[in-house]
């Protein structure tokens, strides 16, 4: 099976999309914007032995790949429309194909994000790229830099999951729970829109709460105060780790994708089930001060790092 046998087989769909004027099997996509609207588009590479362990099951890779873009969507209150992958593999082995594939539209189908295009090679490595351009309202984008002081920091639901399973899974153990949010993420699209017209600004949970959150406040060039003992936690991380990791989980660990967003508002849009939690203030200091129970507590972590 060559690299084109191997894309027909596996990844051509019929397209329902309307926007897609052609898709898989050109030189291009060529797609159709609605024109009253901005485009926004991202892209987001995972590596096998970095992103994932060797051998991880093929379904949940994919279902992670286009995850992690839709997480990014949502951060900028967008609505996913198309999609382009590049996969590089040692092998072209089909049942490993069939899994993916299932993964990866079953992650779609979700958001009806259809996929147009892409590329697929031969490596030493498993790697993923998947590139998503989705739809917002003009000029509406959640940007990182719209924060100011007063507003009030939140976030959805809980934190430190992703981080505490893969160290469980380091040390031979597991949790159903815990293992499936690393697995299978749920990228928060559908309240990313709602926040439109509400968030001040808005950054997806990847690389770690106090990381990405400093991220956002330097992009707006504020500071805030992170109370810790609002940090929502799952009743699965609590009764897996000490009081200690569970705060080292949930300011450090990545791969949660989880909204942190700001808003001046008194009130927020509906989300339904999905818990809302305000963990801080945003202030007029260029520095991120985190608080207990007995005050100001130091800490320090820039997130996760490629090449550090």
């Amino acid at each position: 099976m060559d690299e084109f046998q191997l894309i027909e087989r596996y990844f051509v769909r019929a397209d329902e999309d309307d926007g897609v004027i052609t898709g898989i099997g050109d030189d291009g996509a060529v797609l159709r914007p609605n024109p009253s609207l901005d485009l926004v588009t991202v892209v987001d590479t995972l590596v096998e032995g970095v992103h994932f362990p060797a051998g991880f099951d093929a379904a949940d890779i994919a279902y992670r790949a286009v995850a992690v873009n839709l997480s990014d969507i949502a951060a900028m209150g967008a609505r996913p429309r198309w999609m382009t992958l590049a996969l590089t593999l040692s092998k072209a082995d089909e049942a490993w194909l069939d899994a993916f594939a299932t993964g990866l539209f079953e992650a779609a189908s979700e958001h009806d994000v259809a996929l147009v295009g892409g590329d697929t090679t031969s490596g030493e490595k498993i790697v993923v790229s998947v590139q998503i351009t989705g739809e917002v309202g003009r000029d509406a984008a959640i940007l990182r830099s719209g924060a100011s002081p007063g507003d009030t920091i939140y976030l959805t639901g809980t934190v430190g999951d992703a981080a505490a399973a893969l160290e469980l899974m380091s040390a031979g153990q597991s949790d159903d729970y815990l293992q499936n949010r690393f697995r299978r993420p749920s990228a928060r699209v559908d309240y990313g829109r709602l926040l439109v017209g509400s968030a001040s600004a808005a950054i997806d949970v990847s690389d770690g709460l106090f990381g990405d959150l400093g991220k956002l406040l330097a992009a707006s060039n504020v500071g805030a105060e992170l109370d810790l003992r609002q940090l929502p936690l799952s009743e699965a991380l609590q009764a897996n780790f000490d009081a200690e990791s569970q705060r080292r989980f949930a300011l450090s660990g990545g791969d949660d994708y989880e909204l942190c967003f700001t808003s001046a508002g008194a009130s927020l849009p509906d989300a339904g089930g999905l818990r809302v939690t305000a963990i801080g203030q945003v202030t007029s200091g260029r520095s991120l001060v985190c608080r207990d129970e007995s005050g100001i507590v130091e800490y320090v972590d820039s997130g996760y790092l490629h090449f550090q």
